[in-house]
């Protein structure tokens, strides 16, 4: 038995494969799990938990399923689906996460992030991270009208689009300084996160002692995941190295 870890599938309806996929992945591996845990971004976009496309509804039935067959699963709102909230997580019989938050995996304390509030070398997004994270303006866009809402994301999504093609690799990356804050202060030496689609294990240094970080990669190409059990940690992504791909636990 394993737990998994997912992130930044970016479910659309406009890709009704992926969402096939993410359901084939959910069904295959049902009997294998106990635990799913979903770093943020599991959805492209997300408007309200009050609007749910029907194009969502096998993979919402499939995520009912896992609870009926014993599989905890958690959620974490990501930089795309920050307006997922307990609603929809009840609705699909998950729990959310704070991000960040800390986890026991196998006996270890594993701090859990979605990723984007590691990347500090992008000021302007990390300005538009806290307004949109902010619980008052969220509560006041959700009392628009649903087409005001599609066109707010829709703006936001193409000016956010339109500023990345101008952001070298390396500001849209974490800050490493940012990563070693993050262990210290949560006093922890393994981290996973999601967000910014370059999965790998890094093996590093903190305090003179090793700690890691693991980087879930997406879905925009094929199944990505992490499988953790008792002996070690699995990395199964498009592009990642046998020495990135696999880190014994204990």
């Amino acid at each position: 038995m394993s737990i998994f870890l997912i992130s930044d599938l970016h479910l659309s309806p406009n890709r009704p494969e992926f969402i096939e996929l993410a359901i084939d992945f959910l069904y295959n591996n049902m009997l294998e799990m106990t635990t799913l845990y979903i770093l943020g971004d599991l959805f492209d976009i997300w408007i309200g938990d009050d609007i749910i496309d029907s194009a969502f509804s096998p993979l919402i039935r499939q995520l009912r399923q896992l609870k009926q067959c014993g599989v905890k699963t958690y959620l974490m709102a990501g930089n795309r689906d920050f307006m997922l909230w307990r609603d929809f997580a009840y609705y699909c019989g998950c729990f959310m996460l704070p991000d960040p938050t800390i986890v026991n995996l196998y006996g270890e304390q594993v701090l859990l992030m979605h990723g984007d509030s590691l990347c500090t070398n992008d000021i302007a997004y990390q300005r538009y991270r806290y307004w949109i994270r902010n619980k008052f303006l969220q509560r006041c866009f959700l009392c628009l009208p649903m087409r005001h809402r599609q066109n707010i994301s829709d703006k936001i999504k193409q000016k956010n689009y339109e500023q990345k093609q101008h952001k070298s690799t390396m500001i849209m990356d974490v800050n490493y300084l940012e990563v070693n804050k993050a262990l210290r202060l949560h006093e922890v030496k393994y981290l996973i996160h999601g967000h910014t689609h370059r999965p790998a294990i890094h093996n590093l240094t903190i305090d003179n002692e090793s700690a890691y970080r693991i980087v879930l990669g997406d879905w925009d190409i094929k199944v990505s995941y992490l499988k953790c059990n008792s002996y070690e940690f699995n990395l199964i992504a498009c592009g990642v190295g046998d020495d990135q791909q696999i880190l014994k636990f204990h």
